[in-house]
């Protein structure tokens, strides 16, 4: 674990010790009001995923946003990406080929959205997972307290098998207690664009015949020619390549995550 220090946020460590053992990780906070947690995207907290943070934040919310692997604040460049992704696929935290069964990771995430909520208090927390951590926020809906589930390009489990394709990086236990919970009033919304090959048609699909009406899903147009220049290897919804512009497709989904956690979270 790197523990260094991002402007703007206080750091501190948060321990979870579970059946498998004691975990500890840095989380960055900044802000006030309901709690969000933030689970970033291959290679790590980027200078991008620091600005949703802080978007976040400057939106009404405390944001948490837990350092799950790579350097907190590297810019993505280089092989950086490359060597944080070869980390995170050996670790035993992460099962990026699991289709029906969670990250060991989650248990450590799912103790910190009830720490969050303990504090905080509130209606609930919210919870955005991107990439590699996108599906996460599934996992998580396990735990009641959280009340606001975002899979923005939920890119797990790997492969090219239909079942990976249309896999949710879940349990079927837990899968039943996701959809009770839609069921009874707890929305889902997930975020893709259309052309990228890590986030699968299939997936979404089944994301929608498993949760029905309770599955809002944005699903940008990156085909080629596409009216808004979305290049098609689009891959990060609200980070990079997120056009800050009225009326732009990322700007709206950005809008539309913010949105979505006021009405979840906020009196």
């Amino acid at each position: 674990m790197t523990s260094l220090s991002l402007p703007g946020f206080d750091a501190s460590s948060f321990t979870y010790r579970g059946a498998h053992g004691s975990t500890t990780r840095t989380v960055y906070r900044k802000g006030k009001g309901p709690a969000v947690i933030v689970m970033p995207e291959i290679p790590g907290i980027t200078p991008e995923v620091r600005a949703f943070a802080e978007r976040v934040a400057d939106a009404g919310f405390t944001v948490f946003v837990a350092s799950l692997f790579g350097t907190p604040g590297r810019p993505g460049r280089g092989l950086y990406p490359l060597q944080s992704m070869v980390k995170t696929c050996v670790s035993r935290e992460f099962s990026v080929l699991a289709a029906n069964a969670s990250s060991p990771i989650v248990d450590w995430l799912r103790a910190l959205c009830r720490e969050a909520h303990a504090e905080l208090g509130g209606k609930g927390v919210g919870a955005i997972g991107m990439c590699m951590t996108g599906n996460f926020a599934l996992a998580l809906m396990v735990d009641p307290v959280v009340q606001a589930p975002v899979l923005s390009q939920p890119s797990l489990p790997v492969g090219l098998t239909h079942e990976a394709r249309a896999g949710l990086h879940l349990s079927p236990e837990d899968l039943e207690v996701v959809k009770a919970r839609v069921q009874g009033g707890c929305p889902v919304l997930g975020m893709r664009f259309t052309g990228d090959p890590l986030v699968p048609r299939e997936r979404f699909e089944r994301l929608r015949a498993e949760l029905g009406d309770g599955f809002e899903a944005i699903e940008i147009d990156s085909s080629r020619g596409n009216p808004d220049d979305i290049p098609p290897w689009a891959h990060s919804v609200v980070t990079s390549p997120l056009v800050d512009r009225e009326g732009h497709p990322t700007q709206r989904a950005m809008a539309r995550v913010i949105s979505f956690f006021r009405e979840r979270l906020c009196d």
